[in-house]
């Protein structure tokens, strides 16, 4: 079974780490981590990923265009606003994503 391919955007390099290690604990997910607009383009068109978390530092502009690119690249990617709160939340926002139509 392959698996799920997800992609972290986070301007804050311990947060980042966290989640990033988090979602790898899932044997059945696979996560990128990025702190930068560019490197999480450039992660997102190397990998056909099915989520991308925005989280912690990431601004409305950023949000916007990376939203935009990921769209116009991958039109079924799932997009998700990552609010922290813990493991239980983060993986209920991922699974969201993955369940929704």
């Amino acid at each position: 079974m392959e698996n799920i391919q997800i992609l972290v955007i986070c301007r804050h390099p311990e947060i980042l780490a966290t989640v990033v290690r988090l979602i790898n604990n899932k044997p059945e997910w696979k996560a990128t981590g990025c702190e930068t607009d560019e490197s999480a383009i450039n992660a997102f068109e190397a990998t056909k990923h099915a989520v991308v978390l925005i989280g912690a530092g990431v601004d409305a502009d950023s949000e916007r265009h990376l939203r935009q690119t990921f769209t116009g690249i991958h039109p079924q990617v799932k997009i998700v606003q990552h609010y922290g709160g813990g493991s239980g939340l983060l993986f209920a926002e991922i699974y969201g994503a993955l369940n929704a139509q």
